[in-house]
């Protein structure tokens, strides 16, 4: 619960350096404590680390459009601040430290582990995006 809390935090810390209306912060911290709660679960039930980031970042994704839709606002305002929890920083921080230290090997190890979940978190983002938005609008009477 601590952990959800921190991530749900740091969500809307960085919605507040994106400049994100007030009256959303409280879903960018369900949405982007969610993704990371959800990895962290997905990795405990025997998931590889990009495995379980690709699996949340469709769960963020897929929140982000249904909540845009919901408070009729862009997606962009959940998503980059809902998606952070998920971001490999750490992995490229440790890159560039066993760069600088002359660990090749474990930077190569650190520096791929951080390029995988980079390419899932794309690869989840792009996937839900296709989605056709006439699904999103099921709310909307049709002529």
């Amino acid at each position: 619960m601590v952990r959800f809390l921190a991530a749900a935090v740091g969500t809307v810390a960085f919605a507040l350096i994106f400049d994100v209306p007030y009256r959303y912060y409280f879903l960018c911290a369900l949405i982007g404590g969610a993704g990371f709660w959800a990895t962290e679960a997905l990795m405990g039930l025997g998931l590889t680390a990009t495995e379980a980031t690709f699996i949340a970042t469709l769960l963020v994704a897929l929140s982000s459009r249904i909540c845009a839709v919901w408070r009729r606002c862009p997606v962009t305002v959940f998503l980059v601040s809902g998606i952070i929890p998920l971001v490999p920083g750490a992995g490229v921080y440790w890159t560039a430290y066993y760069l600088v230290m002359g660990d090749t090997s474990e930077a190569l190890t650190r520096g791929f582990a951080a390029l995988r979940a980079a390419i899932a978190i794309v690869l989840g983002i792009v996937l839900v995006l296709e989605i056709p938005n006439r699904l999103f609008h099921w709310s909307r009477k049709r002529p």
